[in-house]
């Protein structure tokens, strides 16, 4: 079982706390966390990219000129792809990128992006975010005191002035433990999370 620290606001230690393993401890593996980044990008795509081939462009019903004797390459329509007005080649039409993963992929696939942040002490645990008002300023603090740059932060409950002072800093994200995923986990340097978070994921995912 794996124990880490526990830090204030300020960026002192406060404590310890102990992770579950079967969340935070098991054998990472990397072939599901990959699945589950492409599956994460592919669906996010929409898919709704269309170009027209030849049979779609208007125009072209007559054959240009005729076969011999002009001079001129033999032409069956203004629309084939050489011509200016023609119709796309392989032109990309809609089409649905949706990859799907099984449930427990899925779970062991975030266990296993959590766990590597563990194993490489990327993970940081606060034992609580809170502000009295929205300013952004305040939350860089608690950046520069956890010295944590680029950070997914996972809160227990929406708490609008955490979110709303985290939102202007490009380098941060703000989560829910019901909406945490493997890419943000993988994408950002640093995961900072809060004892009522980390005890609801153990709740939800041992």
């Amino acid at each position: 079982m794996a124990t880490v620290s526990v830090y204030n606001m300020e960026g002192n230690e406060v404590g310890t706390i102990d992770l579950n393993d079967a969340v935070f401890g098991v054998d990472v593996n990397e072939h599901l966390v990959h699945m589950a980044v492409v599956a994460q990008l592919a669906n996010k795509r929409q898919g709704t990219q269309k170009a027209k081939t030849r049979s779609e462009v208007s125009g072209g019903g007559r054959k240009p000129w005729r076969q011999k004797g002009t001079g001129h390459a033999r032409q069956g329509s203004t629309r084939a792809p050489q011509w200016t007005g023609g119709g796309v080649v392989f032109a990309p039409t809609p089409r649905d990128y949706t990859i799907r993963l099984n449930k427990k992929e899925k779970r062991l696939a975030l266990k296993s992006a959590l766990t590597s942040r563990v194993l490489e002490n990327k993970l940081i645990v606060v034992d609580e975010l809170k502000f009295d008002e929205v300013k952004t300023k305040n939350f860089a603090n608690v950046m520069n005191n956890l010295k944590a740059s680029k950070a997914l932060v996972v809160l227990n409950e929406n708490d609008a002035n955490v979110v709303l002072s985290a939102r202007n800093i490009p380098t941060v994200k703000t989560a829910l433990t019901n909406t945490i995923n493997v890419y943000d986990i993988l994408k950002y340097n640093t995961v900072i999370v809060t004892k009522a978070a980390v005890a609801t994921i153990e709740e939800v995912y041992a």
